[in-house]
Formats: C-alpha cells, structure tokens, sequence
C-alpha cells in the first residue's frame, strides 16, 4: 500500500504552481489585466424603519446574524434643565435606575437576574439626556424587557445604593483638587460659563442627605423618564410585530410627565481675554484656552469648513499643525490638540490644549497662538484639506459596524431634530470644502489675541514674568468649586 506523509498534498500543490505560466510568459497577461475596470464602489448603509407605537417613536432595524436583540432608550432631559437645587439627584438618576432595585426587586435580585440571564445594560446621560440600553438573548427577550421597563419606570431608589452613590461622589470631591487636569478643565469650564450647568461642578453643599431623597429622585425621574421625553430603538433577531405587540405593553399607562421641563438655558460665555493661573507644584503645566463662536452644528458651508479647519489646526492628530510644531519640531509635548465646539444652537468655543514642562509653559503657548494667527491669515494647502477630508471620508463605513450603531445613531439625529439622511450629508459637505473656505472660517472665528488663558503649574518655574507678558495673570485658588 502507498502511503504519503502529511506534506504531501503541499508538494503536489507547490508543483503544480511552479508549471503554471506567469503573467509574463502569458501573451498579454499583465496588459490583460490593467486593462480591467470595475464600476465604482457605492456604500448603502442599512436604514432603520421608522414607527410609532402610543405616540412614541420607535426606529427598528432587522437583523438575523445573530440571536440577539439590543433596544434602545433615550430620553430628553437632565441635570441642566433644572435648577441647582436638583443637581445631586439629576445627576445621580442613571447610576440609580441601574443599581437602585425596582419596585418588584431590590438591587441584589436585579444583578441575580441580569447575571442569570446574561443581560448587558447601560445607563447614562449628560447635560440633556438620558439613555440606556439592553442586550438579550432573542430567546430571552421577555424576561429582559420586564426587567429594563422595570428600571426604568418603577425604580425603587434603594436607600442604601444612594448612600453608595453619594459616598463616591463625595469622595470624587475631596479628591478633585489632586488631579490638576481635572482641576484645569472644571476650572476653565467655570471661568467660561460661570453659573452655567457646564461651569457646574458637584460640591458637598450638592449631595447633603435631604438633596438625595427619595422624593428628590423620584421627582426628577418622573419628569423625565415618561414616553412625551422618550425615543426608543431595537435591532435584532426579533420580527416588527413581536416588537410593536410588546412595546404597546410596555408603553400602555406610562403616566404622562409630571411636569414641564424648561428649555436648555442659553449660555453666556466670557468672551474678555485673560491670563489664569492656579499653582501647583507640579512636573508638567497644564495649558487650556479658547474663546467663543458662532459656528454651529448644521448643513451650512461654514460648519464643515470649520471641522476641516479644526482639524488642520489640531484635532487630526500628528498631521495638524499644532501637533506638527508643538512636538515634532520643538519637543515641548507629547501630544497637542485644537478643540472646537459647535452646539446645535448655541455659541461654542475654539482654542486648544497640551501638557509641557514647567520651563516650557509660555514658549509652547507662544507657538501655538502663533500657528493659530498663522491659520488665520493665510489659506490652508490643497494637500492639508484633502488629508483631512479624505480622514473623515475614509473613515465614513466605520459608522455603520453595527446594526447597533447604526439605530443609535439614529436616534441621535432624531433627538437632535436632524434630518435622517445626516450623516451622508455631512460627508457630501466635508468634500465640497476648500482652502478658501476654510480660511474665511478661520478668519470670522479664531482670534488668538482674544484667548482665555488658563495655566496650572508651578509659577516659580514657570516664571511670573514671562507668563505676564502674554497679560495681566490672576492667580486662583478654587475652593469647593460650584
């Protein structure tokens, strides 16, 4: 009998390779096959369906690869739609509905339950919003939602959880002065905003026990966890009407908001230059400044010449100016960065960050309001748009990895009052930008001489005149910072 070891077949393959002909022993071969063509590449991302189940809008996007359903909540409302007094339990509402218990099941029989069923949830929110969300098994799915409507609309806002919680928070506070970028960045927010909801930091005064009641917590969630408030997503092995038939059981009684939310109130940010400085005797200063704008977020030409702009300037990583000259031609950072802030409608900030030696603090400060001068007096180069152009562009599939991803961004346009289709908007609007029209940007919106300025580090090394000559320097000493 013949017998071949394991390395035959590859030798029999490897031969039969060797006898092929080459493209250049073929007559034509090469020329055959640069002469191919094919038809450009067209990305369709998948859109979501859009429905309404008991007035609540309801973007569902099906999706068999897998047996599992994610749902999404995202409701209107948070801690900067109420006054100071309601900071504490606003801000403590999404860490609450997750580990609070519910009505049904205190806080160790929801992790017993989501651990058993291996349920993923999350729950945040910012200045506006709250949201959360859910991962099940498909086979699973009506265990899940009892338990996640459960949280969300009959938190039990258990006693000892929000002794945990407050606890942390106090902690974060005592705490807040050793960090000196922390310190920096809710100082400068601070300084810009004032007594604004983000210039707010939480305080002791924010988290007494007769802020955190269950009251307080339970007024807040009722004014803003009720369906008016709510948007909600699903994607999943789960057909629509399985989906709508439960989500009206779900929705059906939902009591209406308790109360009216006020809108968003408008800031007013400093827009006077100044130099601060809080020292701290610390091996690397921390650099933060900006100033106002008007750029806002939409479809017009100025908005996407701005986030070409923003990018060119600082924010496209070691291909910006700010990251080019900063570190890799004077060696004063490890790493430099532009910020540009474009709310949907109000003023935002431009300006930028890094982190450098003591001695080195004015020189890098010097520098980098000399590129943004720079920026402002001449046009981009064709190659410095394009490279920022073609990062956003290329980039543009990686906001479509997942079903997931895609109801969630959804969601956000929705929220936003956006038009669905934004995000292929938003790309057609990057390609069209010039060097032109990124320099009249520029021009309108970035004016070094009017920066707020704020250093923390230490002045001795620093050096008290060299920081004076860029202006008048006050020093700060924040204390338990509202």
């Amino acid at each position: 009998m013949m017998r071949f070891s394991r390395s035959a077949p590859w030798i029999l393959l490897l031969s039969v390779l060797a006898a092929r002909p080459t493209a250049a022993q073929v007559p034509g071969g090469r020329a055959a096959a640069e002469r191919l063509r094919f038809a450009p590449l067209r990305f369709h991302a998948p859109v979501p369906e859009t429905h309404e189940v008991e007035g609540v809008p309801v973007l569902y996007l099906e999706d068999h690869t897998v047996p599992l359903v994610t749902m999404f909540a995202r409701f209107k409302g948070g801690y900067s739609l109420f006054d100071r007094s309601l900071y504490g339990p606003a801000s403590a509402l999404p860490a609450l509905l997750r580990y609070g218990g519910t009505e049904a099941l205190d806080p160790d029989s929801v992790d017993a339950a989501l651990e058993y069923y291996a349920l993923q949830t999350s729950f945040g929110g910012g200045g506006e919003t709250v949201f959360s969300s859910l991962n099940t098994l498909s086979e699973h799915l009506g265990v899940a939602l009892d338990l996640w409507f459960g949280m969300l609309r009959t938190p039990r806002f258990d006693s000892a959880q929000v002794e945990v919680w407050r606890g942390r928070e106090m902690e974060n506070v005592r705490r807040r002065p050793d960090d000196p970028q922390r310190l920096a960045f809710s100082q400068f927010n601070r300084l810009l905003y004032g007594d604004h909801p983000v210039g707010w930091e939480m305080s002791a005064d924010d988290l007494t026990p007769d802020k955190l009641t269950p009251e307080r917590l339970r007024e807040v969630q009722r004014r803003i966890l009720c369906p008016e408030h709510l948007i909600l997503g699903v994607t999943g092995d789960v057909p629509w009407p399985e989906v709508e038939t439960r989500l009206r059981g779900y929705l059906h009684g939902w009591p209406s908001c308790s109360d009216t939310l006020p809108p968003y109130p408008e800031p007013h940010i400093r827009a006077e230059p100044a130099v601060f400085l809080i020292p701290r005797d610390i091996e690397q200063s921390i650099l933060v400044m900006a100033h106002p704008t008007s750029v806002h977020l939409g479809d017009g030409p100025e908005y996407f010449a701005a986030q070409i702009g923003n990018a060119i300037l600082g924010a496209g990583g070691f291909s910006s100016r700010i990251m080019e000259k900063v570190r890799t031609e004077e060696g004063y950072a490890y790493a430099a960065s532009s910020i540009w802030t474009m709310p949907h409608r109000y003023e935002g900030i431009v300006g930028a960050v890094t982190r450098t030696r003591p001695e080195n603090t004015v020189p890098a400060l010097r520098l980098i309001l000399d590129i943004m001068a720079e920026m402002s007096r001449e046009d981009p180069t064709r190659d410095e748009v394009g490279t920022a152009v073609d990062q956003i562009v290329n980039g543009f599939v990686f906001n479509f990895e997942t079903m997931a991803q895609i109801v969630s961004r959804r969601m956000f346009y929705l929220a936003q009052d956006l038009p669905p289709n934004w995000l292929e908007r938003y790309v057609a609007g990057v390609e069209a930008v010039t060097p032109a029209s990124v320099h009249r940007v520029l021009r309108q919106n970035l004016r070094p001489d009017d920066m707020i300025i704020l250093v923390v580090g230490d002045p001795d090394r620093i050096g008290r005149e060299a920081l004076a000559s860029l202006g008048p320097v006050t020093v700060l000493e924040p204390t338990g910072v509202r």
